[in-house]
């Protein structure tokens, strides 16, 4: 499973690299056309995914996750290979569109390893499995480049469909899905409504605040990704702007690869919820300095520092949601959890982009740091609330 994460997110990501020049090269467009309909055909894949994710929660609550995990493969691979074959912008986003309503191939694996997962090692298990997709995401951009170079844009979409396609015979030939069995002394159903889910989650007010700060740090974690290159052009020049641009970006996935699994297992043995607290403000620290760097290298620090913060916070929230929710319903919540996450991968780009232009690159960090500082107070003071005064009264009954 670890090689089809590593394969599905490395070649959704290979591509994103030259889609404006795909565009561009598809008739004789002005520079704002291209840039708009790039941002669309971006845009629109998230989008779609992010409606139809809990609907392949469901169905593979009750039909398998390998199944599914199957058709996301072989559906995204179909359509980047025949995004390959595009001749006109309105082709290409189409394909797009398609691409989005299949995309459900990482959050369904993080569903089937969850639920397979003992709960007391959850937090190791998936921070083990982030690695693949963080790996995937750090290599993607890089060969796609390569690939383009050397193949041309048609071609590398073909080539890259391969190892999409490839994806779904590992999964097909290497993963056994042992079906769990609901206990009969437990008070779970073999099935839920999607209505008596959405009341499952909201009755639980942590795990909703999970839920809904997954849109939240989604938005500040991306929200400086269309404006990196240019902010970097901004204190280094424009010198070798393509690889110190790519340095900034990957500094924050190597960190992240480095610190998923610690974070996972630490979570394991002192709480989930107790480390996410502490991420999210550490995370909000370290991206405030980021508004007064003035060299790249400043900056790759801040950002590996960064990727070191957030690695652990994919992977806590999901063991959190394997903890708390039925075995009958976790693949529609974490459906719903990818959904708000999508939304957010929407924003954050956009929002950045906005603050940018209105107010400086500067505004951008102090927003986000901001944001995510915010995530922390809300997790803490929810917790703290629900949780930890919960504990601490029936304590204290049980001593009267």
């Amino acid at each position: 499973m670890w090689f089809a994460n590593l394969f599905v997110s490395g070649s959704m990501t290979m591509v994103v690299p030259f889609i404006s020049l795909y565009i561009a090269g598809m008739g004789d467009f002005s520079e704002s056309y291209v840039q708009t309909w790039s941002g669309l055909t971006f845009a629109v894949t998230f989008i779609a995914a992010f409606i139809f994710s809990p609907i392949w929660g469901r169905i593979g609550d009750k039909y398998g996750r390998k199944n599914i995990l199957i058709i996301s493969a072989a559906g995204i691979g179909l359509s980047v290979f025949l995004m390959g074959f595009a001749t006109s912008v309105w082709q290409l986003f189409l394909l797009r569109l398609l691409m989005g309503i299949v995309t459900g191939f990482i959050p369904m694996s993080q569903a089937l390893i969850a639920v397979q997962t003992p709960k007391e090692v959850a937090g190791k298990v998936l921070g083990t499995l982030q690695t693949g997709s963080i790996t995937g995401a750090l290599m993607g951009p890089m060969l796609g480049g390569a690939l383009a170079d050397m193949f041309g844009f048609s071609n590398s979409f073909k080539w890259v469909s391969i190892t999409i396609f490839l994806s779904a015979f590992l999964v097909f030939s290497g993963v056994k899905e042992v079906k769990m069995k609901v206990s009969s002394n437990s008070n779970e159903k073999k099935s839920y409504t999607s209505k008596e889910v959405l009341q499952h989650i909201i009755s639980k007010p942590v795990l909703l605040v999970v839920m809904l700060l997954s849109a939240l740090i989604q938005v500040a974690h991306f929200s400086i990704q269309p404006i990196l290159s240019l902010f970097v052009e901004d204190i280094h020049g424009p010198v070798n702007i393509a690889f110190f641009a790519g340095m900034a970006f990957s500094a924050a996935g190597l960190g992240n690869l480095l610190m998923s699994r610690r974070w996972g297992r630490l979570g394991d043995r002192v709480g989930y919820i107790k480390i996410l607290i502490i991420l999210l403000f550490a995370a909000g620290i370290v991206y405030l300095p980021g508004a007064f760097v003035t060299n790249i290298w400043q900056l790759v620090a801040l950002r590996f520092l960064l990727g070191v913060s957030i690695g652990g916070i994919v992977p806590l929230r999901i063991a959190y949601i394997r903890q708390e929710a039925p075995l009958s319903m976790q693949g529609e919540v974490l459906g719903y959890n990818t959904s708000l996450r999508f939304l957010g991968n929407v924003i954050g780009p956009a929002l950045g982009g906005l603050l940018a232009a209105a107010f400086g690159f500067s505004s951008v960090f102090f927003v986000t740091s901001g944001l995510l500082i915010l995530c922390g107070v809300i997790m803490l003071v929810t917790w703290y609330t629900t949780e930890y005064e919960a504990k601490d009264s029936k304590y204290m009954s049980y001593k009267h």
